[in-house]
């Protein structure tokens, strides 16, 4: 890219910065499913920004590779817009596709400035897609990594809300599992399952797995660090909702559950737990 080119791409927009703002408004209520004068505002308001960086910073550079330190405020402001986008629920190409409307109505601008020179024109076209094509791609890469972390923190409070410790009595805990355990699971079943050992004194921690579906070699492993791990801060745990078929499932595996009580119903896990504590069903629940 020229340093002319550059100059003349910069002086189309710092001429028609409303109008381009108008039209991209004008191209986004017809195609955005949502679009409220909330929306149409700050729209406005980012179009605007982003241009006005365009502007300034085009001429600096002859490149328009966003790498350049030129970019970063402009970077930075696609990256706001990006995230904001996430948090309201748009899609990757709603929130590249405001980027990119913006070609059109600045080709048709380059048009009608450079109509007696095609030569000059093809190449102020070319450079202007390659602008905005970059631009609209950095929209959508700073989207998918804000998405994975919305993701990602989602998975975390849903693992925390399944996997919760409740305080049956005095000295008695249970952690109802339902689903399936894996590694990253159980680390969180783990980690609520001590804390509220920590919290309460408990003495007794029962661990109902009724609501898991199947018990392989690497749950049974993750229920015995379970354990473990409770023993170590001084509760004995008791593992309830043994079914038949998982019964046989564990002596098939040859899973060594020797040392640890197991009860078919949480009920009956809940009665043992009472006379492990002396405790007794008129006892209150914490003193």
């Amino acid at each position: 890219m020229s340093q002319e080119s550059a100059l003349q791409l910069a002086q189309v927009i710092k001429g028609n910065q409303e109008g381009l703002v108008d039209e991209l408004i004008l191209a986004t209520k017809t195609k955005a499913i949502r679009f409220d004068k909330v929306a149409e505002s700050e729209i406005r308001q980012q179009a605007a920004q982003l241009l006005k960086l365009l502007e300034s910073n085009i001429p600096k550079t002859t490149t328009y590779n966003l790498n350049d330190g030129v970019w970063a405020e402009t970077k930075q402001l696609l990256t706001e817009f990006s995230q904001s986008r996430v948090k309201q629920g748009f899609s990757p190409a709603e929130t590249a596709g405001l980027i990119f409307a913006f070609k059109e109505p600045i080709f048709r601008l380059l048009r009608s400035v450079l109509a007696d020179n095609p030569q000059q024109l093809a190449d102020e076209m070319a450079t202007t897609t390659i602008l905005f094509d970059n631009l609209g791609l950095f929209t959508i890469e700073v989207y998918q990594k804000a998405r994975e972390q919305v993701i990602l923190r989602q998975q975390q409070e849903l693992l925390e809300l399944s996997t919760p410790v409740v305080q049956l009595w005095q000295n008695v805990l249970a952690l109802p599992l339902i689903g399936t355990l894996d590694s990253a699971r159980t680390q969180v079943v783990m980690e609520n399952l001590l804390q509220k050992i920590v919290e309460t004194g408990a003495l007794i921690a029962i661990i109902d797995i009724t609501g898991v579906p199947t018990v392989d070699t690497l749950v049974a492993q993750h229920l015995l660090k379970t354990i473990a791990a409770a023993r170590l801060m001084g509760a004995d745990c008791i593992i309830s909702g043994i079914r038949p078929q998982i019964a046989q499932t564990i002596v098939h595996l040859g899973v060594n559950l020797e040392d640890v009580i197991t009860k078919a119903t949480l009920a009956d896990a809940f009665v043992i737990a009472l006379k492990k504590t002396g405790a007794s069903f008129s006892s209150p629940l914490a003193v």
